[in-house]
């Protein structure tokens, strides 16, 4: 399973994910109630080396997650709904991290870090549609050892 599928799968179990029909990889369509997983990248976030050379490396994968949600152009209270959605996936996503219920990636399970964060309101359409994004991120350790020949 890829890194893409574990995430995606992840965040289906959000308990208030029903009210999306679809998530896709890199799309969402622009009708209400569908989403997508954008990935940005993996960022090296620092990396160390021991005295016998092995090396122990913090990464960081990105992600964009958008939804599409119904928005009337005067709707103060669809608003507010779409806008709680995203602050209660965010919390969310913080509570499953904190409690090590998330995904753990890497070689080290106790310095997973997922977070959610910058929740808002992407684009609104005149045509009743919101796109709102969330950046993900995952905090994770890895660890190489190096097998160099040439070491004495």
């Amino acid at each position: 399973m890829t890194t893409l599928d574990i995430v995606r799968d992840w965040i289906e179990t959000f308990p208030e994910y029903d009210i999306l029909s679809k998530f896709c990889f890199d799309y969402t369509d622009h009708i209400p109630a569908n989403g997508g997983i954008f990935p940005s990248g993996l960022v090296e976030v620092s990396r160390t080396s021991d005295i016998c050379g092995n090396v122990t490396v913090e990464n960081q994968l990105n992600f964009g997650i958008y939804t599409v949600f119904e928005k009337a152009v005067d709707d103060e209270e669809g608003s507010k709904f779409n806008a709680e959605w995203v602050m209660k996936f965010q919390e969310w996503v913080q509570e499953q991290s904190v409690q090590g219920l998330a995904p753990v990636f890497g070689d080290v399970p106790s310095k997973v870090v997922i977070k959610a964060e910058n929740g808002a309101l992407y684009e609104a359409q005149d045509e009743g549609m919101a796109t709102y994004m969330v950046q993900l991120s995952i905090n994770y350790i890895k660890k190489f050892e190096v097998k160099n020949k040439w070491l004495i």
